[in-house]
């Protein structure tokens, strides 16, 4: 792997608009980084193989970094599990060709905790792979995340590419996903609790019991990690980013409705499937490179909420 300083280096960050593509981007700004490139999905479909392969070719990055996914939650995934398992595949896929295509040595492809079984002992290592069935609601969008490590993998042993994955733990922060239909919890949560508010309401329901455990990392510090990884990591296996702590979701749902300032009552309608039991990744080995979170649940999601006043309610 060649060593290299940020300056020196242009850097495609595909995904540059979203939760976690827009994150990178300010972190790579920060870091003094040569020239970022990104286009936006009106500008670019990264579903289309042609049209991909010749963006990434002109651009001639340096360093690839692949955030762009079609994400959501629940009843996302439960409701079009097709066009989670195929747009993956084609975007992840597309995106590797093309940065193989135009020579890139260096490309980070993240994923997610959803890649690992069910059932897997906590907290999670990277070994726990292929080890167990799968969580039922998130299955297609897992397994196109999965073939996504295999086919770095591949790079590496047919190519010699120094070309690695990662896995984040729950992401959130600005630019996040508040539609009801396809958010995660956390911005739903913020969203459901902000509208209770402005029209006065008594409660608020949510979906499941609020017994799953599930830790959640700031954006921002999940792009210092892949900053840090891109300089100091070089490994077939995938590497887990997350917070090495986990919550109930009900205990979520408290300072979350502290923080948008709703007072009604919280009531969980367990009919609605719950997902994982627990998710909380083993982060032993990103730690060992010395990254480490910085920013405090709270803290957060307060800015998290600044932002979605600012720019969605």
């Amino acid at each position: 792997m060649r060593e290299f300083a940020w300056g020196d280096v242009s850097v495609y960050v595909a995904g540059h608009n979203g939760l976690v593509g827009s994150a990178i981007v300010r972190a790579l700004e920060a870091a003094g980084v040569g020239r970022i490139v990104g286009w936006r999905s009106s500008e670019l479909d990264l579903t289309d193989r042609d049209a991909a392969m010749d963006a990434v070719r002109d651009a001639a990055p340096d360093i690839v970094i692949d955030a762009a996914a079609r994400v959501g939650g629940i009843m996302a995934n439960s409701t079009y599990p097709v066009e989670f398992m195929r747009d993956n595949l084609l975007i992840q896929t597309n995106v590797m060709d093309a940065a193989h295509a135009a020579d890139v040595d260096r490309l980070l492809f993240l994923g997610s905790s959803c890649i690992y079984p069910r059932h897997a002992t906590q907290p999670i290592r990277e070994s726990s792979l292929m080890t167990g069935p799968l969580e039922p609601t998130n299955q297609a969008y897992a397994l196109a995340k999965i073939s996504g490590i295999f086919y770095i993998e591949a790079f590496r042993t047919q190519y010699g590419r120094h070309w690695i994955s990662a896995m984040p733990t729950n992401l959130y922060g600005p630019r996040d996903n508040f539609d009801l239909q396809t958010s995660h919890v956390l911005p739903a949560f913020i969203r459901r609790f902000h509208e209770a508010k402005v029209a006065g309401a008594p409660s608020v329901t949510v979906w499941g019991t609020g017994a799953p455990r599930r830790e959640f990392l700031h954006v921002d510090d999940l792009a210092q990690a892949a900053l840090t990884l891109l300089q100091k990591y070089d490994s077939a296996e995938t590497i887990n980013v997350g917070l090495g702590d986990d919550l109930p979701i009900k205990e979520l749902a408290e300072p979350v409705a502290s923080v948008v300032g709703f007072e009604g009552t919280i009531e969980w309608d367990t009919s609605k499937p719950d997902g994982m039991p627990r998710k909380m990744l083993d982060t032993t080995r990103i730690n060992d490179l010395g990254w480490s979170p910085t920013i405090k649940l709270r803290d957060g999601v307060a800015s998290t909420y600044e932002w979605y006043v600012e720019n969605v309610a």
